[in-house]
């Protein structure tokens, strides 16, 4: 039997203190039986000579100063695992909670991953299908990128979270296996099952690996859900060669839980309270996607966060998009006009994008697409400006008409329902016509070679029921 440590010195909120502690480690795991004759576990989070501050993740409810009793376990948090992990669920701390029993572990690994050399990452290529076009064809989810999703109060994310893992699947490499890791933090119960339900309805669940930590679970079990998710994630790419989708959401509830726990270590705050070690916490997350040399697997993510006050501005938001390679906003504007799901596509980006479409990837044709798209709809919301100051009646006819694309292209191209699955041809032929509507000599970010093979006027008039009468009036002409 272990050498056991009997009584506290502090409590403090989710954090005791042990005096003449030896041989103890930074993250070391410990062992606390309790009067009552039940354990819990923990983890030392701070040494200071022979005091140690341990974190309890049931929480330090009805413990004793005196007759606790506490062992090291001589090892960090570990996370069992085996291809079993699929189709299973999980509490925060990685503890099955579906009723189906333990995992048999084909090995045992630290939640905090291994450090990884930069020298052997490879530049992520090929795309992640969504099936989502204003994703697909704008802002292109390239397989081994970290690619986040900015949302607010009572947006739709949860809903495009799900869509994402019923839709999304891989391209260029029929052999290889696609699976989804899913961790909820900080969720209600009602969202917890909305989440569970719909991948069982979708049939997707035998793909998935979902961690669900509640709104009432302890705090410190929402700081681990994301590391243990990682290290699932981890494993199947880079020991079973699978290419695998984690999606976190909400990181905001798991930065609150850390700024909590900051404050009942008595750190220093920064920015709105939140410890001035954020930037590095998170980017430990975030860098752990990736493809690496000599594997076959790849670590996709998508981190889904919600902006306080709509403010991107924020040290969450502001922090995450210094560190990952791009970002989706949701615009709270097209979610009024009942617009789902209401991608905001210009202040969106994919930094990777460039480098994993066009021809061998998605289209030939795809960049020039992306970027006429982009150029007219930002035409559209200087024409909106123009309109809110003097009148529609008073733009010129150039400007009616793109104020007459900007909404079709809403419409039909951002707008297209929870269900509509697209492949990445449908969503560039509607684009193609979305441009059509304009003349073709606004069309000025493609080569004129490619606008003549898919430009198409009387298409796009007839797909979208336009006269003909309407747009030569519009144009003045």
């Amino acid at each position: 039997m272990g050498l056991q440590y009997i009584g506290l010195s502090e409590i403090n909120g989710p954090l005791v203190a042990i005096d003449h502690v030896v041989d103890a480690s930074y993250d070391e795991m410990v062992e606390i039986k309790v009067a009552d004759g039940t354990t819990r576990m923990g983890r030392i989070v701070q040494l200071e000579g022979q005091r140690a501050i341990v974190q309890v993740f049931e929480g330090t409810n009805k413990l004793s100063l005196t007759n606790t009793r506490t062992k090291l376990l001589g090892r960090p948090m570990e996370m069992p695992l085996s291809e079993e992990i699929l189709g299973r669920t999980f509490n925060g701390a990685g503890v099955p909670i579906d009723g189906l029993g333990e995992i048999y572990a084909e090995k045992r690994v630290d939640i905090n991953g291994q450090p990884l050399n930069p020298v052997s990452r490879v530049y992520p290529r090929n795309y992640i299908n969504t099936g989502i076009s204003s994703i697909d064809a704008l802002t292109t989810l390239i397989r081994g990128q970290k690619l986040p999703i900015f949302s607010g109060s009572g947006m739709p994310h949860n809903e495009l979270a799900v869509q994402i893992v019923k839709q999304a699947k891989i391209t260029g490499d029929e052999d290889a296996k696609f699976v989804i890791v899913f961790a909820a933090m900080g969720v209600k119960n009602d969202i917890a099952d909305y989440f569970k339900r719909s991948f069982e309805e979708a049939g997707v669940m035998e793909k998935v690996v979902m961690f669900i930590n509640l709104s009432n679970d302890p705090i410190i079990e929402r700081t681990l859900t994301p590391r243990c998710a990682l290290t699932c994630a981890e494993y199947l790419a880079y020991e079973h060669d699978m290419h695998v989708l984690v999606i976190m959401t909400d990181i905001t509830s798991y930065c609150e839980a850390l700024r909590e726990f900051s404050s009942s270590k008595g750190e220093i705050p920064g920015r709105k309270g939140y410890p001035g070690y954020l930037y590095s916490d998170l980017a430990s997350l975030y860098e752990r996607a990736g493809i690496i040399k000599g594997s076959k697997g790849s670590v996709t993510q998508i981190p889904i966060l919600t902006m306080p006050n709509d403010d991107i501005t924020h040290p969450i938001p502001d922090l995450t998009g210094y560190i990952t390679e791009g970002q989706i906003v949701l615009d709270r504007d097209l979610n009024q006009k009942g617009y789902y799901p209401p991608v905001g596509v210009l202040p969106s980006l994919s930094r990777l994008m460039k480098d994993g479409i066009g021809e061998g990837y998605t289209r030939k044709d795809h960049s020039d697409v992306s970027n006429q798209l982009f150029a007219c709809y930002a035409k559209v919301q200087d024409a909106r400006s123009l309109a809110s100051v003097i009148g529609e009646d008073e733009l010129s006819p150039t400007d009616k008409q793109y104020m007459s694309f900007g909404n079709l292209f809403e419409e039909h191209f951002i707008a297209q329902g929870a269900d509509v699955n697209r492949s990445i041809e449908e969503t560039l032929d509607l684009g193609w016509d979305l441009l059509s509507v304009l003349p073709m000599e606004e069309l000025d970010r493609i080569d004129d070679a490619v606008l003549k093979e898919h430009y198409d006027h009387q298409r796009a008039m007839e797909r979208f029921n336009l006269k003909e009468e309407k747009i030569i009036k519009e144009l003045n002409v």
